[in-house]
């Protein structure tokens, strides 16, 4: 414990130290007090938006035609009475005598599910999630005056999970369409929609990352926003009261909100939602390359920098790839003038694309940069990819054995025909360095440190020009699919 000697201490000093601290505790009142005020008046106020945008907010339920099950009534399967009579010639045992239902319904509706959705127009268009709508023979949309609709289904596109329903109504409250590309991570948003069926539920949070990739075709806007099932289809709204997309997924371990929640951004949706009122279907556009990443490694010891753009490892034949002449082991770089940061940013830019526009790829291809002219075309389904004829060939060993653990020999034409290349060597074995990269027995190698190699010959003169103190990049096919390798010579 602390003890002051009073004795010691003037009067005066005593005096003007209960001065010092009655002012400390009293002056500092007001400030804080109006930095309070002002923290509580700063934080957002989500009653009017509620206001706003509530009553543009549906609810869907699907329903789906089913046949009743007879057994489910007389605890007889059917099945079994007739093989008892096929094969026996006699009733089923201990079988009930049925009477005849001459007016019994030959198909019943049952719930299917239920999702939400917002007016997109005034005229009735509403907007939701394909998989909402997905395998219903019905869907009823609710509106929050309770008024409820038969909807016909518009259209519906899996890939977007986007979809447009359309009731027989006018004068319906619209949304108001936001601008995506003003969100900023951090800021409030607002989710209107039916979790779990209880309809008009709010919930809010913050914008948590932009661009996110899940693997899907969309980036979608991720947030903290409480979303359980029901709220598919639902808006996302900023504190303008702006849809800025559509509540769509969740990340969960459990089946309900873990904090982590995906919406598709607004004007890809509405993008997707003016192809399907005009046409039913949406149309995407594609080039027919199969790609990837470009790893820290592969960037660096082509050339290339930094890791950017899509690595083309196969070039579907006759596809508008393969007719401007792109080649497997390009990297595409930018379409159209935009750059590619990642892989994924290519089908989504190419996909946004109307089939038949003439576009621009920037491609990197040995060390340089190269524009190529293409056609767009549609998209369909993939085809699967061929196998590459194996010829069996001896060994020849070489400086590419000792170095890089490659065992190589020449290509036969037909594979070379086979995978639409000018030429190559087959790689016969692999091991030491060669192993270590991915390198496998049947791989062709088409191109070493950034140098096309037709032939064997070709080849080992490449490698002993190499720099046996640096990794070496091996532009490989196996198959139909290309992709580069790093190997580290044995020194």
């Amino acid at each position: 414990m602390l003890r002051v000697d009073l004795k010691k201490i003037r009067p005066q000093a005593v005096a003007g130290a209960l001065a010092v601290t009655l002012l400390a505790l009293f002056v500092p009142i007001a400030p804080v007090a109006a930095q309070g005020v002002a923290a509580v008046r700063g934080l957002p106020d989500f009653t009017d938006l509620v206001e706003q945008v509530g009553p543009s907010v549906v609810n869907i339920r699907t329903l789906e035609k089913v046949r009743p099950n007879d057994a489910a009534g007389n605890g007889v399967d059917e099945d079994m009475q007739e093989f008892f009579r096929r094969f026996f010639g006699v009733p089923m045992p201990n079988a009930p005598r049925q009477s005849p239902r001459p007016n019994r319904p030959q198909e019943e509706e049952q719930p299917r599910g239920v999702g939400s959705g917002f007016v997109l127009t005034a005229d009735g268009f509403i907007l939701t999630n394909a998989h909402v709508v997905d395998g219903a023979d019905e869907v009823i949309v609710t509106l929050t005056d309770k008024r409820e609709f038969k909807a016909k289904l518009i259209g519906a596109d899996k890939r977007s999970d986007v979809a447009v329903v359309k009731i027989e109504a006018t004068g319906l409250p619209a949304v108001k369409v936001g601008d995506v590309s003003r969100l900023k991570v951090g800021e409030w948003v607002m989710a209107i929609g039916s979790p779990f069926g209880l309809e008009n539920s709010v919930t809010a949070g913050i914008v948590s990352a932009k661009q996110r990739d899940t693997g899907d075709y969309l980036p979608f806007i991720q947030t903290d926003v409480a979303i359980n099932p029901g709220n598919s289809g639902g808006p996302l709204i900023n504190m303008r009261g702006e849809v800025v997309g559509i509540n769509s997924q969740i990340y969960s371990r459990s089946g309900g909100y873990m904090g982590v929640s995906f919406a598709i951004p607004i004007d890809e949706a509405i993008r997707a939602s003016d192809q399907l009122r005009a046409s039913g279907r949406v149309t995407r556009g594609r080039i027919g390359v199969q790609i990837d990443q470009v790893t820290k490694d592969v960037a660096e010891s082509i050339g290339l920098g930094k890791p950017r753009g899509a690595l083309v490892r196969g070039v579907e034949g006759g596809s508008p790839a393969d007719k401007a002449g792109v080649e497997a082991g390009d990297i595409i770089t930018r379409f159209d003038g935009k750059a590619i940061d990642k892989a994924a940013d290519l089908p989504r830019l190419v996909g946004n694309t109307k089939p038949g526009t003439r576009s621009t790829l920037t491609v990197f291809r040995r060390g340089g940069t190269k524009d190529i002219g293409i056609v767009i075309g549609e998209v369909e389904p993939d085809k699967p990819a061929r196998k590459a004829v194996d010829r069996e060939e001896k060994p020849k060993p070489g400086v590419a054995l000792q170095l890089l653990g490659l065992s190589v020999s020449e290509l036969a034409e037909a594979q070379k025909k086979e995978l639409k290349i000018r030429g190559g060597v087959k790689v016969d074995a692999a091991t030491d360095g060669a192993a270590r990269a991915g390198l496998r027995e049947g791989d062709v190698i088409v191109q070493i440190a950034n140098t096309e190699v037709a032939n064997v010959k070709e080849f080992e003169a490449a490698v002993t020009r190499l720099d046996k103190n640096k990794p070496v990049n091996v532009l490989y096919r196996r198959g139909e699919w290309a992709q580069y390798a790093l190997i580290r010579p044995a020194r």
